[in-house]
């Protein structure tokens, strides 16, 4: 075994093209350390629907330029064989380590294969890459990002010609095409022959947001911004000053990319103490909203003043906003969500006469909803302009949500007035989420294990009065690992995260409000059924 697994890294040493990971490679091999390679070599980054995640560092099992540059190969085998002989691929990348010497490599692997290739010309959002696709008439992107991962992470996201991210059975055909190439000295890799753009593709997506606001609403809410050392600010700050908002007042600690994220221990708005210099900045200069992005600006998140402290409002609060904001503003088409976000969103628009859709969890697969005007995940993610770009956009829905603002503002309003507003409306839906991180897989397995063989009867009191294992699929859902449980005024759905080791519990209770003057009673009641629902699944799933 030993020697076996010196002689794999051995080759595969032979075969990086990166000094950095062939340095770091050697001196394992030199010093014998056979845990460590171990780890490096038992197996390989499995491709999926969100293509490829994870920790930076030589071997097949850590994202490197080897790996890359096996993955784009397989990408444009894939390409290929499904008759895009010449086709262009668009290559985003953000501001991480290794991420724009990843973003080349998939530019030379495309350009050798016989491809077009173009890439953006600096670190920019990844909705501005999933606009580029279709703006370009692309048959493929890649987007180069971690997202909100720890710094050592790095990812590939890959999107095909209708700008929206890979589904089954694509992810399977792309990781058979990568699992064929024998080695790396197949690969062609030019040094040039690809494009690098110019900023007339940013321009032309700076534009396009126009079409997310009304022409003439009020552009009066103040916000102060973080860009979470990612690569949101300046093309945020950008569709400010062309909507005519007041410029943010930038939380400057954060604003500028940096990849080791130095002011934060998880570069996530919804990681414990991420918003900390975001709050100290709103109580400075007293804003009406505070706007947070993740690192790649997918994802934006929102907090208000809640008597004297800022609040972040969750992903399903700031859904409901949105849609109610549509809903007002007299749209039509579908309205569409993940199944572990909140049903509020059903409810919302079946009032208002509008189509509805539940999906499996990630944009893939809500951005795909035939005739889809809004989409969004409780993950802070929020897809406000379909036609322009079929992913969840942070800048966007920036600008959607003080727009809203703005509007409530000139009623000597807030968001947290429309939401108490909802609740009377349609019923208290509060969420909640159990999200429990494991070094060891295998705690997940078993859980879920545990769940399937002794499944719960109740939670929190309430009766289950129904219990769906999703692998088997269900009318309107393909198969997915994950438990939905429906109770008497509650739901809750488990499933294991498709991007880093967690096991997610989605918590939802829905209390009647009769009137304004029920709202904290009402609150009281959701936080003890949430709490108690928490318990009794932790124990059921022995976590």
């Amino acid at each position: 075994m030993h020697d076996d697994l010196i002689a794999r890294a051995e080759t595969w040493l032979a075969e990086d093209p990166d000094p950095d990971t062939r340095d770091e490679l050697a001196k394992l091999i030199e010093s014998g350390d056979t845990q460590e390679l171990t780890a490096r070599f038992a197996g390989t980054l499995q491709f999926g629907t969100a293509g490829l995640r994870g920790e930076l560092g030589a071997g097949p099992m850590r994202m490197n330029r080897t790996v890359v540059v096996r993955a784009a190969a397989g990408l444009a085998a894939y390409l290929r064989a499904k008759g895009e002989t010449d086709g262009l691929v668009v290559i985003g990348y953000d501001a991480r380590h290794k991420s724009e010497d990843f973003a080349r490599d998939t530019a030379a692997v495309m350009t050798g294969a016989g491809l077009r290739a173009a890439v953006l010309p600096r670190p920019l959002p990844t909705p501005v890459l999933a606009f580029a696709i279709r703006h370009l008439g692309a048959v493929a992107g890649v987007e180069v990002t971690a997202s909100h991962n720890p710094p050592r992470d790095n990812g590939y996201k890959v999107y095909l010609g209708d700008g929206s991210q890979i589904v089954p059975p694509a992810d399977a055909e792309i990781a058979a095409e990568i699992d064929a190439i024998a080695s790396l000295h197949d690969v062609p890799r030019p040094t040039e022959g690809w494009d690098v753009l110019d900023d007339a593709v940013l321009d032309a997506y700076l534009a396009r947001t126009d079409a997310v606001l009304s022409p003439g609403s009020p552009r009066t809410a103040r916000t102060v911004y973080t860009a979470m050392h990612g690569v949101g600010k300046d093309v945020l700050l950008a569709a400010f000053a062309r909507a005519g908002f007041p410029a943010p007042a930038l939380v400057a600690e954060q604003a500028e990319p940096h990849p080791d994220f130095p002011t934060v221990s998880f570069p996530n708005p919804e990681e414990p103490g991420a918003m900390d210099l975001a709050f100290a900045k709103a109580h400075e200069v007293d804003p009406d909203l505070v706007i947070a992005n993740d690192p790649d600006a997918d994802r934006c998140a929102v907090a208000v003043k809640d008597g004297g402290a800022w609040r972040m409002l969750r992903g399903d609060e700031v859904g409901a906003l949105l849609a109610a904001h549509l809903v007002g503003r007299g749209v039509s088409g579908t309205f569409a969500e993940s199944i572990v976000s909140s049903s509020l969103l059903g409810r919302i628009a079946e009032k208002a006469g509008l189509p509805y859709e539940e999906t499996l969890t990630g944009f893939k697969w809500i951005a795909r909803v035939e005739g889809l005007r809004y989409g969004y995940e409780e993950a802070l993610g929020y897809c406000v302009d379909p036609e322009g770009v079929r992913d969840k956009d942070g800048i966007t829905a920036a600008l959607l949500v003080t727009e809203l603002a703005s509007v409530l503002k000139e009623d000597g309003r807030t968001l947290l007035d429309l939401l108490d507003d909802l609740a009377v409306e349609h019923g208290l839906h509060a969420t909640d989420q159990l999200s429990v991180r494991v070094e060891d897989l295998s705690v997940i397995a078993a859980a879920m294990r545990a769940l399937r063989e002794r499944p719960p009867t109740e939670l929190a009191g309430l009766a289950i009065t129904r219990a769906e294992d999703l692998t088997r699929g269900t009318d309107t859902l393909p198969p997915t690992d994950g438990l939905r449980y429906t109770l008497d005024g509650a739901r809750v759905v488990v499933r294991p995260s498709g991007t880093e080791p967690k096991l997610k519990c989605y918590l939802e209770v829905v209390v009647p409000v009769p009137s304004h003057a029920d709202l904290p009673s009402a609150r009281t009641r959701a936080t003890e059924l949430l709490t108690a629902i928490k318990q009794d699944l932790s124990a059921a799933a022995g976590i």
